[in-house]
């Protein structure tokens, strides 16, 4: 799908209520087919490989991944798809962009599903030393090439809950990784990152669509960041899962789409 001058590569499963499924950082939407699997029979989901990320295009202009430009290209697509109003899932990036979304166009989301992600960085100290490290792991991507940076990636504090997982299970999630592009990601740590991102937490008490949070229990820094996030939201929840990290969807996609469906047939069945 040709969007303001970029392709968006674009999957619908299922025929129902929309729901818009936004990926994390490295992923694109085949990291959310297990969910979509259990949500079809009642639901259009709506898949979307995020700008540098999947077979979306990768500019190598770092200012065209800006967040807010992202949001407008999510508005033009669920317009072209004929959807009113969109439930929306985002994971981490993916749920910067799904709060981005709703700030701008409140009037077109039903509901939102955020797992372990944040409106951005308060103060203008952090969001500078943000941009600084998100820089150099961008020029780290660019130098060294996808393979040593997957390598990195995948060793960093915030995925150690994924050791315990099956080796193939995590061979895949590797192999997702690797098929990403240098300059998309690199670029989308420039344009889209915490750092590079105004900072959201002001416009909380504006939404007042139902909010739910969902982060794993093993990943402390997002818990807090959730429970703070839930005291400014007008109609939210917040909900722990037990013994998993950051990428609950991956880890325990199951139980993570039982949570999806509970939080959407509560409102539509």
């Amino acid at each position: 799908m040709n969007i303001n001058g970029v392709y968006y590569h674009v999957e619908v499963i299922g025929k129902g209520t929309p729901v818009l499924c936004l990926h994390g950082f490295t992923g694109d939407g085949n990291t959310w087919k297990k969910v979509a699997d259990l949500l079809q029979a009642q639901y259009q989901v709506i898949l979307v490989d995020i700008l540098g990320h999947g077979q979306s295009a990768k500019p190598t202009d770092p200012n065209r991944y800006d967040i807010e430009k992202v949001a407008q290209d999510l508005h033009e697509i669920v317009r072209n798809l004929g959807v009113d109003r969109v439930n929306i899932i985002g994971y981490s990036m993916g749920g910067r962009l799904a709060i981005t979304f709703a700030v701008l166009y409140p009037e077109k989301v039903k509901s939102l599903l955020l797992e372990s992600t944040s409106p951005g960085l308060k103060t203008e100290k952090e969001r500078e030393e943000r941009r600084e490290k998100d820089g150099q792991l961008a020029n780290m991507i660019e130098e060294k090439g996808i393979e040593a940076f997957v390598s990195y990636w995948t060793n960093i504090p915030l995925f150690a809950s994924q050791k315990s997982l099956p080796i193939q299970k995590q061979e895949v999630i590797r192999k997702q990784r690797l098929e990403n592009d240098p300059i998309g990601l690199a670029n989308s740590l420039r344009g889209m990152g915490t750092g590079a991102q105004h900072s959201w937490w002001d416009h909380l008490s504006r939404l007042s669509m139902p909010v739910l949070l969902v982060t794993g229990s093993l990943d402390q820094k997002f818990c807090k960041i959730a429970e703070e996030m839930k005291q400014s939201l007008a109609n939210a929840e917040h909900m722990t899962v037990l013994n998993v990290g950051h990428a609950i969807h991956v880890e325990v996609p199951e139980k993570f789409g039982t949570i999806v469906k509970g939080f959407l047939n509560k409102r539509y069945f």
